[in-house]
């Protein structure tokens, strides 16, 4: 593509000669499990979003399934979320026996509805899972209201928002637990898969660690039956690297979104709003429009990347047939409207300019 979704190498050659230079060190330490690099990017990545505790793992859904090991969700257990996002949201609900409750999104940020969590809480709800979805901040006042009301534990889905804040405190840092992803297109990528999970709890962290680490607190001692999730010592150079760019990633990121929306605001497409209160770092410039199909068509004859995230929301995939059935009137059209265009940092004015002129051609 002429305009791709995002531009890692770019990223890449402005960071070459630090990353090569810190990797040929990490190499040269050979220390890869648990090493230096693992323990720095964990002190300074809990600095960073102001949480006691930051725990990394092997990805982002490897975050929310320990997360919720950590909490104690099990077998019986019914856990409130979207069932606008990615499947590992929904997936590590089901890996840890528990079932999930889908409920409806707000028309505007496409964020859960925290009217709609209420509707669904039974004697058997123990959680809520909010998404940041493509980087905006759900309402966590009104869930953590909703959450202290209920005893309900939070766990924030922060895979597409690292940086973000709503009002002072950093996503993340609200819930009980945050569940963020490295995953290479995210703000906050690395070159691989990899994962952190935050809190404020001593208790949850020093389970999120016996966990990720075959259950083991001490050298072949195993107290419980854990996983094999730890984040590579490499993989944690390239992130402490970028850790010291995100907020000028985020920013930029902004700049792009804003250009977006000022270049399309006399068309049919709906743009992203951008709250005053909270601040959205666009992981996906995402729009809703008519005709979808024939503007992506368009757009690729341009040879201008796109996306639709996410085509068929979770309650209809076939993954989940047997999770309560509900209809989500708000997901479901959003799903037929929604289409995410380019944006990534080093986007410049032109290549944001010829995008926007490829879609008015088609709208």
């Amino acid at each position: 593509m002429q305009i791709p979704m995002v531009d890692l190498k770019g990223q890449y050659e402005s960071l070459k000669a630090e990353i090569d230079s810190a990797m040929l060190q990490a190499l040269g330490e050979t220390r890869f499990i648990l090493g230096p690099n693992v323990q720095a990017f964990e002190q300074e990545s809990a600095e960073y979003l102001g949480v006691k505790h930051a725990v990394t793992c092997a990805s982002g859904t490897d975050a929310l399934h320990l997360a919720l090991r950590a909490a104690g969700i099990g077998p019986g257990d019914e856990v409130i979320t979207t069932a606008f996002t990615f499947i590992a949201t929904a997936e590590a609900i089901r890996y840890v026996g528990a079932t999930p409750v889908f409920v409806d999104i707000q028309s505007d940020s496409l964020n859960i509805d925290p009217g709609k969590i209420k509707a669904a809480i039974t004697e058997k709800t123990t959680a809520i899972i909010p998404v940041h979805i493509f980087g905006q901040p759900a309402d966590m006042d009104e869930i953590m209201a909703i959450a202290r009301a209920h005893d309900l534990k939070v766990i924030e889905d922060c895979a597409q928002s690292f940086g973000s804040r709503y009002h002072q405190n950093m996503t993340g840092s609200i819930g009980a637990l945050g569940a963020f992803s490295f995953f290479p297109s995210k703000n906050l990528g690395c070159y691989g898969d990899g994962g952190l999970v935050t809190t404020n709890s001593d208790e949850f962290a020093q389970e999120l660690k016996i966990y990720r680490n075959h259950g083991s607190s001490k050298q072949y001692h195993h107290d419980v039956i854990g996983y094999n999730s730890r984040l590579d010592e490499l993989q944690a150079v390239i992130l402490r690297i970028k850790l010291k760019h995100i907020d000028d990633y985020n920013q930029n990121r902004l700049r792009v979104a804003q250009t977006y929306n000022e270049l399309l605001k006399d068309s049919p497409i709906t743009t992203p709003a951008i709250p005053q209160d909270r601040d959205h770092v666009f992981h996906q410039y995402t729009v809703l429009v008519d005709h979808r199909d024939s503007i992506k068509d368009h757009v690729i004859s341009k040879q201008i990347a796109s996306a639709v995230y996410y085509p068929v929301p979770l309650h209809q995939q076939q993954a989940f047939r047997d999770a309560p059935q509900v209809s989500l009137p708000v997901t479901e059209a959003v799903s037929r409207r929604c289409v995410s265009f380019p944006i990534f940092p080093e986007m410049t004015e032109e290549q944001i300019k010829t995008v926007c002129t490829a879609i008015l051609e088609a709208v």
